[in-house]
């Protein structure tokens, strides 16, 4: 199975050249009355109400079905946790893969039979709760990878479900007493990986941001204001949902509302490097430059190298011929962001044109490896197929 089938990956907003930070969960139940200011629902037309947090995790009739029949069959061979991580993982049964082209529900999910992280965590929650299993999440604290869609810098975080132990069980199996861990990450890219637990609230929050993101890379913006409104009134202390509303006005040009809701956003995470990029570009457009200059030196400090620069300039080095600095520089891009599919296609094409067709070759199987959608996966897929057609192996 190729990577692409399982890394999954949480989508956050950033605006180009920026980051969306760290997720901040109070023990404490948060307080909606500060982000009830940084509401503006009179500036966006009305669309219709998200899905609420229930029918985030609602079973459909067929997910009903397969719970009943396909998954109670097995429970009643020995652990009903471990029938449910062998449907998510075993060949023949669910086969899932990993598309980050959308962010779905659980019924969604099911019936695509692929999801983001975020999706993969929600419907396999979803399957827990339906068979009476107790459930809770984890954040895990991974190397954050960057993607971009629609004008958008998008950052990747990671969250797994925790299948909780088994008490008063009847079957004398120490094994139950254990935690059991759903993910869809290799093993041994978790090893040793620090982790916090995340309420459920704050999963709600993440799907709702998610949808927001999505729906402002689409352009559709009074779409993504009611998802981040959901997020931040699901969770006020949720940084990322904060700045995504942030993002949502400085797209319209409401300057002082962004600057207010990445203020807020920066109370509750000092380091969030997108919300410090946002706000700097915020200050430069009001004609505060000597303000976005003290900001972007806590950017600096905070993130000295941002993502997708040295690809950017890679790429007007091709445009400009220089295909040795373009070579170069998406090598530079690949150090840091060693799984990025799109840099691997450009160094392909980069070195195509240096005549290294071996080279060319080997990166754009890299680059379907890597890649976060089936669509762009079966894209490089076929550009590598048409290089062995030309006997470059």
């Amino acid at each position: 199975m190729t990577r692409w089938a399982f890394l999954h990956r949480i989508l956050a907003p950033w605006l180009a050249l920026l980051s969306c930070g760290l997720l901040v969960a109070c023990a404490a139940p948060p307080r909606a009355a500060p982000v009830l200011s940084l509401l503006r629902d009179a500036d966006y037309p009305t669309t219709p109400a998200v899905e609420p947090p229930e029918s985030i995790f609602a079973l459909d009739d067929a997910m009903r079905r397969y719970a009943d029949t396909e998954l109670r069959a097995q429970i009643r061979r020995g652990d009903p946790r471990r029938a449910l991580i062998r449907a998510l993982y075993e060949r023949g049964q669910l086969r899932l893969a990993y598309d980050a082209g959308s962010t779905r529900n659980a019924a969604e999910a099911f019936e695509a039979r692929a999801g983001n992280c975020l999706s993969l965590v929600i419907m396999s929650a979803a399957f827990a709760k339906h068979l009476g299993l107790p459930v809770s999440y984890r954040q895990v604290d991974v190397e954050e990878q960057y993607s971009r869609s629609g004008g958008l810098l998008l950052a990747a975080g990671h969250v797994n479900l925790i299948l909780d132990r088994l008490f008063g069980r009847p079957i004398l199996d120490t094994s139950l007493m254990q935690d059991l861990t759903v993910d869809f990450l290799p093993g041994q890219d978790l090893h040793g990986e620090r982790s916090k637990a995340l309420p459920e609230s704050t999963v709600v929050a993440m799907y709702y941001n998610n949808r927001a993101a999505e729906a402002l890379a689409a352009n559709r913006h009074a779409e993504s204001y009611r998802w981040a409104r959901a997020a931040v009134l699901q969770r006020p202390d949720y940084a990322p949902a904060i700045n995504t509303l942030a993002v949502i006005y400085l797209r319209d040009q409401r300057l002082a509302a962004a600057e207010a809701a990445l203020r807020a956003a920066l109370d509750l995470d000092p380091s969030n490097a997108g919300a410090l990029s946002n706000l700097a570009q915020t200050l430069r457009r009001e004609g505060r430059g000597d303000e976005a200059a003290t900001i972007e030196r806590r950017l600096a400090a905070v993130q000295p190298v941002q993502p997708f620069a040295a690809f950017e300039a890679g790429r007007l080095a091709m445009a400009s011929g220089d295909y040795t600095r373009a070579r170069d520089l998406f090598e530079r891009e690949l150090r840091l962001q060693p799984d990025q599919s799109e840099v691997h296609f450009w160094l392909a094409q980069a070195l195509w044109r240096l005549g290294d067709r071996k080279s060319a070759a080997h990166h754009l199987a890299l680059a379907a490896d890597n890649s976060t959608t089936p669509g762009s996966h079966d894209l490089y897929a076929a550009k590598l197929e048409h290089l062995k057609a030309l006997h470059v192996q």
